[in-house]
């Protein structure tokens, strides 16, 4: 119920969060948030930003949060790690990042071949994914609260065209998480690198291609001025999620209404960073294709190889690993009941839309 009071109420305003308190009421708290993602990368860094805003307005000033871009007080990769030491109080970043240390993590933000980003709202915030994720988190010293989701993504820059699984293999790729580990199965030498490392990398010839978000972030970054072909779809990351994390001894020892109001400004920064990708990359896509970019879709061999080697994956780390076990069974429950819903609602017409409005 209580977890019900505090989604309903994000999503309402935030209703008597919002009302004004006396500030004699309040204890001044002043915490430090690092984040794994550059300053030049706007969009993240405005959710970023806007969710320390937030916190700070819904608890009248008294409650004020400083982010912190990657490498001022923490590296990029090393920000969760930092968090749950206790070395700073909460942090923004992506759980995948660290799915080395539980592989479980990933499914708190993406995992190949995922739901989307409104199906992933609705397993973590009322189809229990929070409640069966508390214990992954946990371990690792941290309350994770979801505080962005960037919607589908795209499929990476490759300095050259890709056709058949063939052509993947020996392929030196930056992407993260999971999708690692896909693509390592598929015979691609897959390295994990902090956003702000991806462009020298892939300048200097480190890697042949590189994954990051979608066309306003990566144009942001430059991929285009060095690699040509841009694929879709991302089928690694449909909907990921980025957290706040927070010091679990923190979290426990903060009052009820500082707590309340993290959680509302989380889920207010979630939903306006999807409005904020949706309405940035249709004309960054554009001006990309005017630069000449090449626009390709992963070949059905790829996405089935692909797929095939995904739950192939899945089922090895089951086997050694009670915990993923039990929140991949509950994922994958939810995920088979929305596919059957969206196919029927949201798929039906975006697949007539995508034909009808081509003619």
């Amino acid at each position: 119920m209580q977890r019900r009071f505090i989604v309903a109420g994000s999503l309402a305003g935030a209703g008597s969060l919002a009302a004004p308190r006396l500030a004699s009421a309040q204890p001044r708290i002043r915490w430090r948030c690092p984040g794994s993602f550059p300053k030049s990368v706007d969009t993240l860094w405005a959710a970023h930003e806007l969710f320390c805003r937030r916190v700070q307005e819904l608890t009248d000033g008294a409650f004020q949060i400083t982010p912190f871009g990657p490498g001022e007080i923490v590296p990029a990769l090393q920000v969760m790690d930092s968090v749950g030491q206790g070395s700073v109080e909460c942090g923004f970043t992506p759980a995948l990042f660290y799915y080395g240390k539980d592989p479980a993590l990933a499914f708190g933000t993406a995992v190949p071949f995922g739901p989307s980003s409104r199906q992933m709202w609705s397993w973590l915030h009322l189809g229990g994914g929070r409640e069966v994720m508390r214990e992954v988190y946990a371990d690792q010293g941290v309350w994770a609260i979801p505080a962005t989701n960037t919607g589908a993504q795209m499929g990476g820059w490759f300095r050259r065209e890709i056709r058949t699984l063939e052509d993947m293999k020996g392929l030196k790729m930056r992407i993260a998480g999971l999708a690692g580990a896909v693509m390592t199965k598929l015979g691609v030498v897959a390295q994990q690198l902090a956003p702000g490392d991806i462009y020298p990398a892939l300048e200097r010839g480190v890697v042949d291609a590189a994954e990051y978000i979608g066309p306003y972030d990566d144009e942001k970054l430059g991929f285009s001025r060095i690699a040509k072909f841009y694929y879709y779809p991302g089928w690694w990351e449909y909907a990921p999620s980025t957290d706040i994390m927070v010091n679990l001894k923190a979290w426990d020892t903060l009052p009820a209404h500082y707590r309340q109001a993290m959680e509302t400004a989380g889920a207010e920064v979630w939903h306006w960073s999807m409005a904020r990708f949706d309405e940035l990359n249709p004309p960054a896509m554009k001006r990309l294709l005017a630069t000449g970019t090449q626009l390709r879709p992963y070949s059905r061999e790829i996405l089935l190889g692909a797929y095939k080697a995904t739950q192939d994956l899945y089922g090895e780390i089951a086997e050694q690993n009670p915990r993923f076990r039990r929140v991949w069974d509950h994922w994958e429950k939810h995920r088979q009941e929305q596919a059957q819903w969206f196919r029927v609602s949201e798929d039906s017409m975006a697949n007539f839309l995508a034909v009808a409005m081509n003619r």
